[in-house]
C-alpha cells in the first residue's frame, strides 16, 4: 500500500493531467490543482517546489506510466505467439481496446501538449518528452524488424518508417478524436494500420478476421 505522502503525490499528478489536458498546461494553476483535489497549498508545496517542477514531474510520471503499459501490452503478445507479425497485431488491437475504454478514454495526449506548449517549460523537460518519443518509437522498430526479417514485404520499407508512421497515425489519430469529439478515432487509425501491415505482409499466414 503506498504512502498517505505517496497517494497525496499520485492524487495531484492525476488531477492535474486531467486539468492540463482540458486547459493546456499555460491554463492550468496551482489554485486550480489545489481546488481540484482539496489538497492544502503546504502540502502541495511539500511534493512540489513550483509549477515548473509539477510540469517536470507529471511528464515523468505519464511517461512511466505510458511505458509499463506498452511493455506490459507487447509481453503479453510476446507470450501469447510465437509469430512476431501476429505479437504486432494482439500489441495493436489490445492498445485499441485501451483507446476506448469507456471507464478511462484518453483525452489527448501529453507529449503533443506539451510540444506544442514548450515555451513554458524547462530544456530538461523538452529533452525527456523526445528521448520518450525515441525510447517508444524504438520498442516499434525492433517488433517491425522481426517481422521484416521474417516476411518481406511487398513494398520497399523499413522497421523505423513502420515505427515513425505508427506513431504519426496514433497522435495525429488522438488530435483529431480531440478536435471533432469523436471518441473511437484514434484506434479506427489503428486498425487502418493494421490492416496495412496485412496487405504489407501478403506470405505471412492467414489469420482469422478478429
Amino acid at each position: 500500500m503506498p504512502s498517505k505522502a505517496e497517494a497525496t503525490r499520485e492524487r495531484l499528478l492525476a488531477a492535474t493531467k486531467k486539468l492540463v489536458m482540458s486547459k493546456g498546461f499555460a491554463g492550468t494553476t496551482i489554485d486550480d490543482v489545489l481546488k481540484e483535489t482539496g489538497v492544502t497549498k503546504g502540502a502541495f508545496f511539500y511534493h512540489f517546489k513550483s509549477k515548473a517542477d509539477l510540469a517536470d514531474q507529471l511528464m515523468r510520471w505519464y511517461a512511466e506510466n505510458d511505458m509499463k503499459m506498452f511493455r506490459t501490452f507487447l509481453a503479453e503478445a510476446e507470450a501469447a505467439h510465437d509469430d512476431p507479425l501476429e505479437q504486432l497485431l494482439q500489441f495493436l488491437k489490445d492498445f485499441e481496446d485501451y483507446l476506448c475504454d469507456p471507464a478511462s478514454p484518453p483525452r489527448g495526449c501529453m507529449y503533443a501538449l506539451y510540444t506544442y506548449e514548450d515555451d513554458h517549460f524547462e530544456n530538461s523537460v523538452k529533452e525527456f518528452v523526445a528521448e520518450t518519443l525515441r525510447t517508444w518509437t524504438a520498442m516499434y522498430i525492433r517488433k517491425f524488424q522481426e517481422v521484416i526479417d521474417r516476411y518481406p514485404p511487398a513494398r520497399d520499407v523499413t522497421a523505423k518508417r513502420l515505427a515513425e508512421m505508427f506513431v504519426a497515425v496514433i497522435e495525429g489519430g488522438l488530435i483529431l478524436e480531440r478536435a471533432h469529439g469523436n471518441r473511437g478515432m484514434a484506434a479506427r487509425q489503428s486498425e487502418q494500420f493494421r490492416n496495412y501491415l496485412e496487405l504489407l505482409f501478403p506470405t505471412a499466414p492467414q489469420r482469422e478476421a478478429a
